[in-house]
């Protein structure tokens, strides 16, 4: 894959939508267990994913314990941590084998300094735009401060990324942006995402 972004398609709910989208290769598809979400995943069958995308579970605030037993029950292999985790709990799942994400709402470069405690327990960041939610809300935050961020764990950059962003995502030029999240902004309902829209997308960050 070299140095390409890597493309995470999160939200995820229903069988065949997910067999579509995996045949658009994203490097992670992310599953909400937080029951409260709109996007929430509910059962899911993942059995048929390909082993080339990381199944991926986004949690908040959830027991670590619990957090073992649903990444255990689905063959997750990446655990995105949406609330207000500590890095304790980031430290503890990551020493159980699992990738670890780290969520962070972004509105000013200040922001950022939340993430010193958690450099050396997690695996990547996720910035998204800094809501009273937990993401999903369809709106961007103002990425030139991006360049407040001087820490060495790589990031996704999430938060209202919609199908007209591809050409100004290419200009981001931030030594640590690893890839990008995408969500509401490709949907047609809540967790039904536009697979047309997804594969051009996919294919001009591609080029």
């Amino acid at each position: 894959m070299g140095n390409r972004l890597k493309i995470k398609v999160c939200g995820m709910r229903k069988a065949e939508n997910i067999a579509a989208v995996a045949e658009l290769a994203p490097e992670y598809m992310g599953f909400i267990f937080y029951r409260p979400s709109p996007r929430y995943a509910g059962s899911p069958d993942l059995s048929a994913l390909p082993a080339t995308i990381r199944k991926t579970g986004v949690f908040v605030d959830t027991p670590p314990d619990e957090i073992a037993d649903t990444a255990r029950h689905y063959g997750l292999q990446t655990l995105q941590l949406h609330g207000s985790e500590t890095p304790g709990t980031c430290r503890k799942l990551r020493e159980a084998g699992y990738e670890i994400i780290k969520a962070f709402g972004i509105e000013t470069a200040e922001d950022f300094a939340r993430t010193a405690g958690y450099t050396a327990c997690c695996d990547l960041f996720l910035f998204d735009t800094r809501t009273p939610g937990h993401g999903g809300s369809g709106r961007r935050f103002d990425w030139h401060i991006l360049e407040a961020y001087t820490g060495k764990t790589p990031f996704l950059l999430s938060g209202g990324i919609s199908p007209a962003d591809a050409d100004e995502i290419l200009t981001l030029n931030h030594p640590m942006l690893y890839g990008i999240d995408l969500n509401s902004r490709f949907e047609t309902e809540a967790g039904l995402k536009n697979t047309e829209s997804l594969e051009h997308f996919i294919k001009t960050i591609r080029s």
